[in-house]
């Protein structure tokens, strides 16, 4: 990304560090799924996206891109985009059919579509689940897409056939170091209601928020990652801290998302709406280029924040 002449170096009182996110290559799918109301599609996505935080120990990132009206998904009721993230295809398309099945398939009412547009690299999700139908499966076409229908205890799950994947980027992210506690909960909640908005994008931790930065390696033999020991406040006289005084308080705000623009204008996002009272500043994690291809500045982030595209259509059709 190219530099700016002008860049943001304070929004209100809060100072934007001139650094960067570093993020990577992760392969990426989207499911659509409906149910007969809102409270049935919540439970199959707080079901689905469980244990979906970190690739370090989960099998894949999962998050919600969006909820989706009636007028929006493939079978006219209402539904939710669920982006899911692996490090690479075979994973990913283990993950998906291993959620979808155990967590979609078993909720009530729900329907399962790919979300992806069409000509995109895909994986079997239906051609694999269809099996749990004991041979009374059946399949049709419907606009295109091939659908199996099993049979279950409320009616039928429909699924469609394949699913879409393509390659997106996984660890764009942002802290937010505040006076307190309460001053960071009140900015990270906010960050991540803006970041909802944007297309193309998860934020897979609890509620968007991650208290528990890690750093690559450990002291600790086989341990891939631990505590980013230089933002924890609790070791500020015991380490060489990256916090700037009045610190005590800091949290992550981790996106991953379709491309590396979605990430940049989420992130852009995030970090406009974190600017509150008590925060006094916005960082980056990285770890000198030796983790991931993109480095995501944040000043360049908020510079070119305007040019952010619309949500796409590919979902809902």
């Amino acid at each position: 990304m190219a530099r700016m002449d002008a860049i943001t170096s304070t929004i209100g009182s809060t100072e934007i560090l001139n650094t960067y996110a570093e993020a990577f290559r992760v392969a990426a799918a989207r499911i659509v799924v409906t149910a007969a109301d809102e409270y049935w599609v919540r439970m199959a996505a707080q079901s689905a996206c469980g244990y979906g935080t970190s690739v370090i120990g989960c099998d894949a990132e999962v998050g919600v891109e969006r909820w989706l009206t009636n007028e929006k998904t493939p079978d006219g009721r209402p539904g939710v985009s669920l982006l899911f993230f692996a490090f690479a295809s075979d994973k990913l398309a283990s993950a998906v059919a291993n959620r979808v099945g155990q967590c979609v398939l078993t909720c009530a009412t729900t329907a399962a579509f790919n979300g992806l547009s069409a000509g995109e690299q895909v994986f079997p999700l239906g051609k694999y689940l269809r099996y749990f139908g004991d041979g009374f499966q059946s399949s049709e076409t419907l606009a295109e897409r091939t659908l199996w229908k099993i049979p279950v205890m409320d009616g039928v799950f429909v699924v469609e056939e394949n699913a879409g994947w393509s390659y997106g980027v996984g660890g764009g992210n942002f802290l937010i170091l505040a006076e307190s506690q309460p001053s960071g909960l009140a900015a990270a909640r906010v960050a991540v209601e803006a970041i909802a908005a944007c297309p193309d994008v998860a934020t897979p931790f609890p509620g968007g928020v991650v208290r528990s930065g890690s750093k690559v390696g450990s002291r600790y033999k086989n341990v891939k990652a631990s505590t980013a020991h230089e933002y924890c406040p609790s070791l500020r006289d015991q380490v060489s801290s990256k916090l700037p005084t009045g610190v005590n308080c800091v949290y992550e705000i981790v996106i991953n998302g379709l491309s590396v623009e979605s990430v940049t204008a989420a992130m852009a996002a995030g970090i406009r709406a974190a600017c509150c009272p008590g925060v006094v500043a916005i960082g980056a994690g990285n770890y000198g280029g030796r983790l991931g291809k993109y480095q995501i500045h944040l000043r360049d982030a908020l510079a070119s924040a305007d040019r952010r595209s619309s949500f796409p259509s590919d979902v809902l059709q």
